[in-house]
Parts: C-alpha cells; structure tokens; sequence
C-alpha cells in the first residue's frame, strides 16, 4: 500500500468523521481528487471494515446518490477538558460517543508544578482502564484554559513543562499524538462542527465557566488569531469595579460575571438573609466549588428569585460585551455554550435586554442568540474534533505523526 493511497484513506476518514454521510462525489470534491480514485479508495476501505455503505440519499430528482458512513468503532480519540481544577477524560468513537464513562479528577492548575505529570498520568490510566489498543487511538485532544498556543503546544499559563512543549511531553509518554487548544477555543471547534454553529459563516461562541471565554468562527472557520491567543473575552475591562480579575487586572468582564463570582454572591447573599433554596443547596466549601456552581443553576431552573437573579445579572453583563463583538464583528448567531449553558433560557432575556440597550438595532436585529444543546459536553466533544482536524493533515512541526497503521487498522 502506498503512502499516498494511505494518505487519501486518512482525508476520507476525516471528511466521514466531521459530515457523518456523504456521497462519493461529495467525498471527491471534499478531498479534491477524481471519482475513480475516490471509488477505488472507498472500495478498499470498505473491505477493510472502516467504510459502510449506508443506503440511498433522499430523493430530490434524478437519480439518488449511496451514501457513505465510518463505522463508529474503527477509531477512538481520547478527549481531555481541563479548567483550574478539575479534568475530565473520555474516549469516544467516530460518533463522538463515549464508549467508556467518563473520568474526573481535581488537578490544580495554578501553583502545581506536577500538574502536567499528573494529567499525563491520568491520561495513560484512561486508557488503560479502557482496555483499547493504542492502535485504535487517533490521538489525545485536549481543551485548557490559558494562553495556548496550539501550534507550538505550548501553554504560556499553566502546565510548566521546562524545555519541552506540553504535546511532545504527552506524546513521548504515551505514544500517541497529542493537541492542544485554549479551552473556550475547543468549545468553539465542537459548536463550529457539530453543534449551533454548524454551517454558519460568522459566529460568536461564548464559553461560561470559570471565567467568561469566547471561541470565533471566521468566514466558517476558526478564529486563533496570530499566536493562537484570540477570544479573551474575560478580559475585556468594563467595570470599575475595583476587583482584581485573575489576570492582574481590574475591572475585567469576568469579575462580574464567571461562575465563580456567581458562587461568591451566592454565598454573600445568604450570608445577608436573602431567602433562598440555596441555604439547603451550597456547602461553602472550596472543594466543592463545581458542585455549589451547578447547586445555583438547579435552583434557577426551580425558580428560585435569588439564584435567578444572580444569573441574570451576570447574563446582563455578558450582553455588554456581546454588543461589544456584535459592533465589531457582526456574527450570525451568538451560541452560550460551555458549562454554564445548561441554565438555558434563563440567560436570553437579560442578554436580550443588554443588545437592546447597548447594540445598535440594525447590527443587533440580524443577530441571533442561541443556547447550546453540547452543553458542558462541548469541550470533551472539541477534544475529538481537535484530533480528528489534523487526521490526514501534513506532519506539524511540534508533533509527530502516527503509524499509518495506527490510522487505518488493518493495515499492518
């Protein structure tokens, strides 16, 4: 088998993994290469197991195209979300499901010289737990908050990995080839492939978490910006507020409006006499941060007045800085994704009353604002699409290539 057959097999795989169904002549023009080679290629891959014939199109005159699907377990990626302290692991198949539960563990970020040991660790455990073979792995695509370079593999933030990138320490430890991206980017990639934004030219992905970030779909493409560094939302200065955001600033989006803050005036607010369900719902304490932020969205979602008024206000502030790129920008759709997405709808009508205040109606009026159906499963979603974006893709210069074998099983 040639390394050019082998390379069309890898582009193949790659157009059936981010489009699920496709015809040969779509496959064709995808990769840019004649119908007969196209055919012969899909026939091989057929025989091998990887491509399934999925039946006919639907009719829309003339003559209805067979189309073509991966089969689901021929390769897995193993998708890795990252905040400030915590990680999720998961490996899905082709489908972007999981085909083991997914893992969680606390791994501190900030101040931790070992955290890269350790989610390396965690990363090989994963995997071994699975008990698939490597030989069935694309690749470990990973989402982090920071300043990341995805290029280089390098986070400028967080995981100190002294001479080396983060991507070759994870690779030469693992043996499999390794990416990373800023996590708000990441969310912005599975919205971008598979979720609200999905066929759209120009949109707005919020990510609310920990912190406010933003992932920017371009002209239908990604947005990383010259050093892979774009879509620092948080960190737009609005308020003067005198709270030193986590950058070292002060006065940033984030400080009025992350979860964190959400949690603290939470806390403020019971502290103060505010009657509210989450007298029952919060612990107070630091490790159970994560918990105490989902306790405020629950809440919200029963209706209690105070949680769903700690989560409009911080929607009213995210609105201001969406009027900020609406001005900027002018994007399609706007999606709220990430983790804080699964509070919903509470947060469109106060993000609604901000544009209406702040944005200039005729740029506004064509801009819609959606919530994402990921949700907080976007990231790890990301994490596959991250892998499967340089599947076939030339060699980087900061990452090295798997065995063809590895790619297309079967080929030994």
């Amino acid at each position: 088998m040639t390394g050019k057959s082998q390379s069309y097999k890898r582009k193949i795989i790659r157009q059936l993994y981010f489009s699920n169904l496709l015809s040969c002549a779509e496959l064709a023009h995808k990769i840019d290469k004649s119908l007969s080679l196209t055919t012969k290629i899909l026939n091989e891959l057929i025989a091998e197991a990887v491509v399934v014939e999925t039946g006919y199109a639907p009719s829309s005159g003339g003559r209805r195209p067979l189309m073509y699907s991966l089969k689901a377990d021929i390769l897995h990626t193993v998708s890795v979300a990252m905040d400030q302290f915590f990680t999720r692991i998961a490996i899905l198949d082709m489908k972007n499901r999981y085909v083991v539960s997914v893992e969680e563990f606390e791994i501190r970020l900030a101040d931790n010289p070992m955290a890269l040991s350790q989610l390396t660790e965690k990363i090989e455990f994963v995997i071994q737990k699975s008990g698939i073979s490597k030989d069935r792995i694309a690749g470990i695509g990973i989402g982090m908050p920071g300043f990341v370079d995805s290029q280089e593999g390098v986070n400028y933030t967080f995981l100190p990995a002294k001479e080396e990138s983060v991507t070759n320490y994870i690779k030469k430890r693992t043996d499999l080839p390794t990416y990373i991206e800023n996590d708000s980017g990441i969310i912005g990639l599975a919205e971008l492939k598979f979720g609200a934004a999905r066929n759209r030219r120009n949109a707005m992905v919020i990510n609310v978490g920990w912190g406010v970030g933003l992932g920017m779909v371009l002209e239908g493409e990604l947005f990383r910006g010259q050093n892979g560094f774009a879509g620092e939302f948080s960190h737009i200065p609005l308020f003067d507020n005198g709270k030193l955001c986590s950058c070292g600033k002060s006065g940033c989006l984030e400080t009025e409006t992350s979860l964190f803050v959400i949690v603290e005036k939470a806390k403020e607010g019971i502290q103060a006499g505010r009657a509210t369900i989450l007298k029952q719902l919060l612990s107070g304490k630091e490790e159970d941060l994560e918990k105490d932020a989902e306790a405020v969205i629950h809440a919200a979602g029963r209706g209690d007045r105070f949680a769903i008024e700690l989560l409009s206000e911080a929607g009213y502030n995210i609105g201001r800085g969406i009027a900020i790129l609406i001005h900027l920008l002018n994007p399609g759709i706007v999606v709220l994704s990430g983790r804080g997405a699964v509070a919903g709808k509470i947060w469109q009508a106060p993000i609604q009353q901000a544009l209406n205040e702040h944005c200039i109606p005729r740029l506004s009026i064509n801009t819609e604002i959606s919530i994402s159906t990921l949700g907080s499963e976007a990231e790890l979603v990301g994490g596959g699409a991250l892998v499967m974006e340089q599947f076939g893709e030339p060699v980087k210069k900061s990452v090295k290539s798997p065995k063809i074998a590895a790619a297309v099983p079967g080929q030994q």
